[in-house]
């Protein structure tokens, strides 16, 4: 038997009120015979749990009852500093809600457990944008936090890479995820459920429209299904490539992970200098073109031929506004046998 479980069992039924044994034990992880047993504990502990037959009964605490965080590990209380974290929550319009509560949670803890969680809290700063690029402004997200909790839809005027570009929806706010800096906004729109990138909102207006969400929505499970179909849809091509030592050192901080595992799978070693060449999964002509200029001449295209073309032509167009004549016939010569 685990004090931990119990405790566990406690703050479950303070939370969310009245569950069944089913309920606690799916919750725990253990059988519902355990979940019986560690009710029936708790009760012998003198802790006001009583029960209620029937459908839709179960365990509920007595009104009124709370208990403080006393059971808290070391762990958890340092833990506690993870949640709720500055940023996003401020970009949610609940900075002000998360203080308070972490105040509230510290102020419950113990005294040795309170130290620890503030020595945490000094030594972590989690800043969730990448390098060079600044925060995204996102002036209506806090309207969509609003119509996630209250389920109600919204008008949003929207801006996609596609033609039309400017569209307009009716959606039904299912959750919002936080990835990379960059909110985004997973909501059911007339046919499907779809993703929505919150900075591309253009106009936001709360409806009258209120909605149910279905119960076996999984954001979570979602989000990872998005991802999956994402990077199925985003690689449409291949490009066979020669890198140099230096370009292979390199490329990690020039082209997506995928990029880099392709590298490392498919790499044969070309020349006596440390040479390689490799098959990489490409977007398109000119996204390929761009990532690879980035490698400069420590990478070589050797097809397809639309893309060297490309990374010949861009060569000569660089050549020409520094003045370099040299270069520029060259380049025109290498982009003559490619034709």
């Amino acid at each position: 038997m685990s004090a931990g479980r119990l405790l566990s069992v406690l703050l479950l039924l303070q939370s969310r009120g009245r569950m069944s044994a089913r309920g606690l034990a799916d919750e725990l992880g253990v059988s519902v015979r355990t979940a019986y047993r560690d009710v029936a504990r708790l009760q012998a502990a003198g802790v006001p749990v009583y029960s209620e037959p029937g459908r839709g009964g179960g365990y509920q605490l007595v009104d009124g009852y709370r208990t403080r965080l006393t059971g808290m590990s070391e762990g958890e209380a340092r833990a506690l500093f993870f949640a709720g974290l500055p940023g996003p929550a401020a970009d949610l319009g609940l900075a002000a809600e998360v203080t308070a509560a972490r105040l509230k949670l510290l102020a419950a803890l113990p005294t040795g457990l309170r130290e620890e969680a503030a020595r945490t809290a000094a030594v972590f700063h989690l800043d969730a944008p990448g390098w060079y690029r600044e925060p995204e402004q996102t002036p209506y997200l806090p309207l969509f936090v609003d119509a996630v909790i209250t389920q109600r839809a919204v008008d949003v005027r929207y801006r996609r890479w596609r033609a039309p570009q400017e569209v307009r929806r009716r959606l039904r706010p299912y959750g919002l995820v936080l990835k990379s800096g960059v909110w985004y906004l997973v909501a059911a729109g007339k046919n499907r459920i779809a993703t929505y990138r919150v900075t591309q909102v253009l106009d936001a207006v709360l409806s009258d429209e209120r909605f149910d969400r279905p119960q076996d929505f999984d954001l979570g499970a979602y989000w990872t299904s998005y991802l999956d179909d994402f990077q199925t849809r985003r690689y449409t091509g291949t490009a066979t490539v020669r890198l140099s030592p230096e370009g292979r050192r390199r490329l990690p901080d020039n082209v997506p992970p995928e990029v880099v595992r392709a590298v490392d799978s498919t790499a044969t070693a070309v020349g006596d200098e440390g040479w390689v060449e490799a098959v990489i999964p490409t977007e398109s002509t000119e996204h390929a073109c761009g990532e690879l200029l980035r490698l400069g001449i420590h990478v070589e295209v050797v097809a397809p031929a639309e893309l060297r073309r490309a990374m010949a032509d861009t060569v000569g167009v660089l050549a020409r506004a520094y003045g370099s004549a040299g270069v520029v016939q060259a380049t025109g010569s290498l982009a003559g046998d490619i034709k």
